[in-house]
């Protein structure tokens, strides 16, 4: 949150609540995808999405921000969001939404595992034993059966992993680049690398099928704006409980759209994730994807 805006939570909880409700609506609407859609177009028209409106707010709002010095670390920066979308919408598309979504919130947890070796940061006997104990509601939510995993838990959890790298990373540009330079360049890098793929896999698709691309890439956008203004005016201890909405959105929408049914063990382990991530990652600021 910059210094010069004033605290308001409550209008911080409300952008929060509707970037949750957005955020299920962009899975939900891949879910009407023909499977025959190639996975590089999805991200590919995601990224797009994000580069053409970000291009424009920046150009209404300071064109400056076009441009960096830090370049190098933004197009890492950009490869490393490229690769945790594409493992978050590949676990979207393979497992129930509530599993998909829970399992984006164990990034808490890889960032208290991953702080000591990264950041030197002393984590605690407590949270070290929180971070377990939430790992422990992964395996139960995801129904883990002995060394049988389904692909969708895997590229779930290696997305979250992914998005902790995020973090990290911006933590260092966000000392010297606006938000909205970092995100024009996460969209420019990841259009560029999903490009030919999706050149490739342009043909025969049909119009409905671009119109859901497009207003996926466009709510995923949204939600992530929606997000980051949401921070700039509530404080991250405040505003802590409520992007875990989407698990809520999650269960209802894949119940009366899609007739999933989430079990006990995965509400429960749902359940163990959510409190250890909120106990796990107090006054840390989720990332911007």
């Amino acid at each position: 949150m910059t210094g010069g805006e004033a605290i308001n939570n409550r209008y911080g909880a409300v952008l929060l609540v509707a970037a949750a409700g957005v955020f299920t609506a962009d899975v939900t609407a891949l879910r009407f995808l023909d499977p025959e859609v190639p996975f590089a177009l999805i991200i590919f028209v995601r990224s797009l999405c994000q580069l053409v409106i970000v291009a424009l707010w920046i150009a209404v709002k300071n064109p400056t921000l076009f441009a960096s010095a830090r370049w190098p670390k933004l197009i890492i920066r950009g490869l490393t969001s490229l690769i945790c979308w594409w493992l978050y919408y590949a676990s979207f598309l393979q497992l129930d939404l509530a599993l998909a979504s829970t399992l984006t919130f164990t990034t808490s947890l890889f960032v208290v595992a991953l702080a000591p070796f990264v950041l030197g940061e002393r984590i605690g006997l407590t949270r070290g034993l929180t971070t377990l104990v939430g790992f422990a509601g992964v395996v139960l939510a995801s129904g883990v059966n002995g060394f049988s995993v389904a692909p969708g838990v895997i590229f779930g959890l290696c997305s979250a992993f992914a998005a902790a790298i995020l973090i990290f990373q911006n933590r260092v540009l966000a000392r010297t680049d606006h938000t909205a330079t970092i995100m024009f360049w996460i969209g420019l890098v990841a259009s560029l690398g999903t490009l030919p793929g999706a050149i490739i896999g342009w043909t025969g698709v049909s119009w409905q099928d671009g119109a859901l691309l497009l207003t996926a890439g466009a709510l995923g956008t949204l939600g992530m704006l929606l997000t980051v203004e949401a921070y700039r005016f509530g404080e991250v201890s405040a505003l802590a409980t409520f992007p875990y909405l989407r698990i809520l959105f999650a269960v209802v929408v894949g119940y009366f759209v899609f007739s999933e049914v989430v079990s006990a063990r995965a509400l429960i382990g749902a359940v163990i994730i959510v409190g250890c991530g909120l106990l796990a990652s107090e006054h840390r600021r989720p990332p911007v994807a």
